[in-house]
């Protein structure tokens, strides 16, 4: 019984972490030395936001570097550099009607129509670059995607969001074999 309700709760809690709207990717080099990194410098040259989702984005990530241990410097061990970008994205549904097919069976006979809709929206994605100052080689990146560009009350909410997601892959795990 003790097995069953573990497994029941280690299932509950996977559904629960995995409810992400966003999509997040990272990679890094398997050479780097995260743990000889300690100060950090924003370049911002290709992050082309307006000004208030731009603080969003650098305050939050500022935030998280911080809480990873690293400081920001005029002399720092990484530059960090950001870039946002959309695309639009287009939505087809199609619904078909249940029974009214052919002469008798369980529901008689009829027609029914199909109905298609679109819609159309803008999906924010965000990329964090990790670049070593010494070598001026990436070290690691962090991709997020599915903010709802189009609405100023979502942006508020998951610029922060799917930062802090994106920055739950840094430092990198590395991967046993």
């Amino acid at each position: 019984m003790k097995k069953y309700i573990f497994i029941l709760l280690a299932s509950a809690t996977l559904g629960l972490t995995s409810c992400s709207p966003f999509q997040i990717r990272s990679d890094y080099a398997e050479t780097a030395n995260f743990n000889s990194y300690k100060t950090y410098k924003i370049r911002i040259d290709d992050l082309k936001l307006n000004d208030i989702d731009k603080d969003r984005v650098l305050n939050e990530l500022s935030r998280q570097l911080q809480s990873k241990g690293l400081q920001s410097g005029e002399n720092p061990d990484l530059i960090i550099n950001v870039k946002a970008n959309h695309k639009k994205i287009t939505d087809i549904n199609t619904t078909s009607p249940y029974g009214m097919w052919g002469w008798g069976g369980p529901f008689g006979w009829g027609v029914g129509m199909n109905r298609t809709w679109t819609s159309n929206y803008n999906e924010g994605a965000l990329i964090v670059d990790l670049i070593d100052a010494k070598t001026n080689k990436l070290v690691w990146q962090g991709i997020g995607s599915g903010i709802s560009v189009d609405s100023p009350k979502s942006k508020q909410r998951q610029i922060p969001e799917i930062m802090a997601e994106i920055m739950k892959n840094y430092p990198p795990q590395p991967q046993k074999k």
